[in-house]
């Protein structure tokens, strides 16, 4: 096929578009940041894509709760497009603020035609902002975004990240391998929402969730903003080790195989 094509979402108060954009672009794909209202009035269509990303941000101020305007509008002017891009079997994937519109328009952890909110993010423990690098250990999920993943080490910056659902959808989550990423050290050790290796005191040290088809995915980190090696505040640290065993040291972040799975698997199913 021709290179894959992403829509990377943006309008009001979201700010890491430019971030998403050059993530997908470096992995070999065509980004295009489209304005929300170009999609709703047609100026745009989902159809002429196979990805779509909802970066971070703090789109509309975060007022009411992190990520719910936006979350509102988009289900209220592009449920029959986006249900539609669904079926299609493509690829939709939301970060930090992403993430928090995705659970409240109802994307995840499982969305059908009313596209109905069942879980959610609310205020961190802490009571406060929260700008931190954490490690996260994959769960042996069906997320085809995080293939050949294991313990990865990104950054998060939120206010809102505590991760919440009942007892039945949590049921559901865990026996349809949904979750995808929990808080933990930098051994993998989970962190039993002890600060501030789980920096919001999330429900069983969730920080990421996919549907049940592995093709929807939201998480809380940042992994657009580690791209590089350079990015990490230890990447000197990092160097020297290498050196000291006289190894080189890896230049890509742990961040840039999300993308990479990402684009692969357009390449691969469409």
């Amino acid at each position: 096929m021709e290179e894959p094509k992403a829509l990377v979402l943006t309008g009001y108060g979201i700010n890491c578009d430019y971030e998403t954009q050059f993530a997908l672009q470096s992995n070999g794909a065509i980004a295009k940041r489209v304005h929300v209202n170009d999609l709703i009035s047609g100026k745009e269509s989902l159809e002429n894509f196979q990805i779509l990303g909802l970066p971070g941000g703090f789109s509309y101020g975060d007022d009411i709760s992190a990520g719910k305007v936006l979350a509102n509008k988009i289900r209220s002017n592009l449920k029959e497009q986006i249900l539609q891009f669904i079926n299609d079997g493509k690829l939709i994937f939301g970060f930090c603020n992403g993430f928090q519109i995705m659970v409240k328009a109802g994307l995840l952890p499982s969305p059908n035609s009313s596209l109905e909110q069942t879980v959610t993010l609310s205020n961190n423990d802490s009571g406060r902002y929260e700008d931190r690098w954490i490690f996260l250990k994959e769960q042996k999920s069906k997320c085809v975004f995080t293939k050949g993943i294991d313990l990865i080490h990104l950054p998060v910056a939120h206010g809102e990240g505590k991760f919440f659902a009942d007892s039945r959808a949590l049921k559901s989550l865990q026996e349809n391998r949904q979750v995808v990423f929990k808080y933990c050290n930098s051994k993998g050790t989970l962190a039993n929402g002890v600060f501030p290796l789980s920096p919001n005191a999330s429900l069983q040290d969730i920080a990421g969730i996919c549907d049940k088809t592995g093709r929807i995915f939201g998480m809380m980190p940042h992994p657009e903003r580690c791209l590089s090696v350079f990015n990490r505040p230890d990447w000197e640290f990092l160097k020297e080790k290498a050196l000291r065993s006289g190894g080189k040291l890896e230049t890509l972040g742990d961040g840039n195989l999300i993308f990479k799975n990402a684009v692969e698997f357009v390449k691969e199913n469409f």
